[in-house]
């Protein structure tokens, strides 16, 4: 039995959180094994616009509909992304709540203070050298690949994505190893909304701590330049800044890495042309942003008043989410060619787009390619469909990737 299963019949309707039937739950493990199966039953049940929860009680739309999606995010007047009159009837142990409440960063603020916070991000990351970047890539993943490649086996979340996108964020931040984990924890409970209240306050205690370094021992860094930035954000403005870059940062990007890496291995046509040199790394990630996007269902917005898009209201102050694995691949788009194609909305859209996507592609390219240099013979360790997917609403997360190799041995320091 798979969700679909369990999804009501066919009705109209209008409100997708006022609605009388069942709403689709997006915590439940049976969401997680197969979503496009559920999509493409939403779709075919409620159009672009479907109710859903994205924790138990917790109504929301989801949005299906590649179009409808773009007309929201160019539309922040009506769709704006503050959430505070919504977040005052939801209970503080609610496990999304910490990923979906207000905060003093550019995601959760439109308008003047959206720009404000925004540049600060911008100046930042704008002066991160693509040239060191790869350099730091090859410096984490040599030895990442050495502490296994003589084994014959490793979990590549474990053993190499993971602490390749910890490190390589940290070197881009500024931010000393026993800090940032205390971070990436946090960060991981407020992901996965088991513990995410506390993690939500360990992930600003240990920034906290960041700035407070970064004061008396400024770098060439992205926190020390928005600390710097002329726009003058207070302590509180540059800890959400930098915490908003760590959700970014970590979760998402290993997804990214892990899910191309999945369909290279998976995918036996594309994994050999990947392979061969006929398809690029950067053409399996752009696979992936379509199809398994890292943060599948995502991009809040809380309508101000009630509005009414394609014969549906969307009530006041309720959530909005996009969902951009399902936008993607929404049958209006018209086109399963995604090669060098990069119309995909797996970093959002309009002016909450996402700053770092360059960043990300650059990051994720030079992990997978320094990966497949060193272990060319690298492949699935077990059966494709005995791979399991995190349980969650927000992100599309393998909970492990084994592999097996001929065990070789070390590569040279770079």
């Amino acid at each position: 039995m798979t969700l679909s299963d369990h999804l009501p019949s066919p009705a109209p309707h209008g409100s997708p959180i006022d609605t009388a039937g069942p709403r689709i739950p997006l915590y439940v493990p049976e969401f997680a094994v197969d979503p496009h199966s559920t999509y493409r039953e939403m779709r075919r049940r409620y159009g672009s616009l479907v109710p859903v929860e994205v924790a138990p009680g917790v109504p929301a739309t989801l949005v299906i509909g590649y179009y409808t999606a773009v007309r929201i995010f160019n539309d922040p007047d009506h769709f704006p992304a503050d959430p505070r009159v919504w977040q005052q009837n939801i209970p503080r142990g609610c496990p999304v709540l910490p990923l979906m409440q207000w905060r003093p960063n550019a995601r959760r603020n439109d308008g003047s203070t959206h720009i404000r916070y925004r540049q600060a991000i911008v100046a930042g990351l704008t002066k991160v050298d693509p040239y060191s970047i790869h350099d730091t890539v090859a410096q984490v993943a040599v030895p990442l690949i050495n502490s296994f490649c003589g084994n014959g086996s490793a979990d590549l979340i474990r053993d190499y994505a993971f602490p390749l996108t910890f490190a390589v964020l940290n070197a881009v931040l500024g931010c000393p190893t026993e800090i940032a984990q205390r971070a990436a924890a946090g960060m991981a409970a407020i992901f996965e909304g088991v513990g995410a209240e506390r993690g939500a306050e360990q992930l600003m205690a240990s920034l906290v701590e960041l700035i407070t370094l970064k004061r008396t021992e400024p770098g060439d860094d992205v926190t020390t330049r928005i600390m710097q930035h002329p726009t003058d954000l207070n302590e509180t403005e540059i800890v959400n800044q930098v915490a908003t870059l760590y959700g970014a940062g970590i979760e998402p990007l290993q997804n990214l890495i892990v899910n191309a890496l999945r369909l290279m291995l998976t995918d036996e046509q594309f994994g050999a042309s990947a392979l061969d040199g006929s398809l690029s790394t950067r053409d399996a990630i752009d696979e992936v942003l379509f199809n398994d996007p890292p943060m599948a269902n995502f991009c809040f917005t809380f309508p101000k008043q009630p509005i009414l898009i394609e014969d549906v209201w969307l009530p006041a102050n309720q959530p909005v989410v996009i969902s951009m694995a399902a936008c993607n691949t929404d049958p209006v788009v018209g086109t399963s060619q995604h090669t060098g194609n990069r119309a995909h909305l797996a970093f959002g859209g309009g002016a909450h787009v996402c700053p770092a996507s360059s960043l990300a592609y650059l990051i994720a390219q030079d992990a997978i390619d320094q990966l497949l240099d060193g272990l060319p013979e690298i492949r699935l360790g077990v059966p494709a469909a005995d791979l399991t997917w995190r349980t969650g609403a927000f992100h599309r997360a393998l909970t492990a990737l084994p592999v097996v190799f001929p065990p070789s041995p070390p590569l040279s320091p770079v």
